[in-house]
């Protein structure tokens, strides 16, 4: 029986690059490949790339360089190392990687894994493989369903695709161009994998798209579905007890998603709704389509239909032409949502798209002052609405074992880690939880119902809603 050949998968950036890492693990298990954590002793490595982060490429062309040492190395005592670029950096610059990465031996874009058994074929064949076409109908083929040992491996938690691509051009990004046109799975596929999820011991669904909301796959009834419908047929799901959600676009926001928040137990209060900057003037040449009080009307419904919803957001930090003025926009808007979270970046141009050539540029040095300003904002908002926790009993879906000894950790509903000395057992529960204190973004706490006292349904337990505000 021949030995099993190492697969090795480094992903950057968004949590499709995470999914799209899994499902190709998945479809490379039926020929023979099984994960391996170090690239040195891989037989196959896989660089999932992200083109949203500054420096993309150049993280991609560096670790190349390191892995070019590796394969040599790997030469030398006799094995084969193939090196494979996917993602959006190879959509986008497939034929530059191929012309200066000489070690690599495939290309291939973000719709197109399931052809890597091809892929890596024509290249053991013709000595390089570029895939660059990419069919719309195709943009879903590689979804092969994992096996059941795969999805109790990767633990309690799935993430799901329903979407993929976008026709919002916002000026600074690449998603468009690399990612192609909005399109969305039929129900039925989508139910399919979650009731083989749930029946292998997932208990949290995120549906995931670069525009989630702008979900539109084809229902039972034949006619186009919105994201609030298919979260109100995932609900019924036995097994399923979270739903979530992301990314969304406050554009996309509806009625229907806003009464699933209303009315569903499953669905998370807990949304990721990024805005980029709190200035008119700014989103208008991001091409964002929205204003900044559109952006606050937007989280005013969802407030309206839940009282206990959070929220988490992206901020562009020195987008071309950005003023003092507009940076102190974004701050009174962060000011007067309060956020749980958020992710803030400094803004570098990515070729090919319209702000790249903008010339109105904004100093590094200005970047950098304004983005700690935010960031130091942010923070303390997010450390209030975890303190706001302590003396609180909210429910935690456990997920494994902590690093501690005799702990194990979970998720509250709005993301927050939280840890209890507790047996393994409790792992894909929800349970009560009484939080005591706090340290750094972790809750620490303790199970409010004993073990033999909790009911057998516990794991169906609606959450306890945690009350806050966050400092405005």
């Amino acid at each position: 029986m021949s030995q099993p050949r190492k697969l090795h998968i480094k992903s950057y950036g968004c949590q499709m690059n995470v999914y799209d890492a899994q499902r190709m693990v998945d479809t490379l298990a039926g020929e023979g490949f099984v994960e391996t954590a170090s690239a040195d002793d891989a037989d196959l490595v896989i660089l999932n790339t992200c083109h949203i982060r500054e420096k993309a490429s150049e993280k991609v062309y560096s670790e190349l360089g390191r892995l070019r040492v590796a394969k040599d190395e790997a030469a030398r005592d006799g094995r084969v190392m193939n090196i494979v670029v996917a993602g959006c950096v190879a959509q986008a610059e497939g034929h530059e990687i191929i012309r200066r990465a000489p070690v690599v031996d495939v290309v291939v874009g973000p719709q197109s894994y399931h052809h890597l058994p091809q892929l890596l074929a024509e290249a053991k064949a013709n000595g390089r493989a570029l895939e660059t076409e990419f069919p719309v109908e195709d943009k879903f083929g590689f979804l092969a369903p994992p096996s059941p040992q795969a999805i109790r491996a990767r633990g309690i938690s799935s993430f799901v695709t329903v979407q993929e691509g976008c026709d919002k051009f916002c000026t600074f990004c690449v998603v468009p161009y690399t990612r192609g046109a909005e399109v969305s799975r039929p129900v039925a596929k989508i139910v399919d994998d979650v009731k083989r999820l749930a029946d292998n011991g997932v208990r949290e669904i995120t549906l995931i798209g670069q525009n989630v909301n702008a979900y539109h796959g084809e229902g039972p009834d034949g006619r186009p579905w919105p994201l609030g419908s298919l979260l109100r047929h995932l609900a019924k799901i036995p097994g399923i007890v979270r739903l979530r959600y992301s990314t969304s676009h406050p554009r996309d926001v509806d009625d229907t998603l806003i009464e699933a928040h209303r009315d569903l137990k499953e669905l998370m209060p807990f949304v990721h709704l990024p805005v980029q900057s709190g200035s008119d003037r700014v989103l208008a040449a991001m091409n964002r389509k929205h204003t900044a009080d559109d952006y606050r009307r937007v989280i005013d419904r969802f407030r309206d239909a839940r009282q206990d919803i959070a929220f988490s957001s992206d901020f562009i930090v020195g987008f071309p032409a950005e003023r003092e003025e507009d940076f102190c926009a974004t701050l009174a808007l962060v000011r007067q949502i309060g956020y749980a979270g958020a992710y803030s970046f400094k803004y570098s141009p990515r070729p090919g798209t319209p702000a790249a050539d903008m010339r109105e540029t904004v100093s590094a040095e200005e970047m950098d002052e304004r983005l700690v300003r935010l960031q130091e904002l942010i923070d303390s908002q997010q450390s209030a609405f975890n303190r706001a926790a302590i003396g609180l009993t909210v429910d935690v879906l456990f997920e494994r074992p902590a690093r501690n000894p005799g702990q194990i950790v979970g998720r509250t509903a709005y993301l927050q880690p939280a840890h209890v000395f507790a047996s393994p057992d409790i792992i894909g529960e929800v349970l009560p939880v009484t939080i005591e204190s706090l340290e750094r973004y972790s809750l620490l706490g303790t199970l409010a119902t004993p073990l033999h006292m909790r009911p057998a349904s516990s794991a169906h337990s609606p959450m306890t809603p945690l009350q806050t505000t966050v400092g405005a």
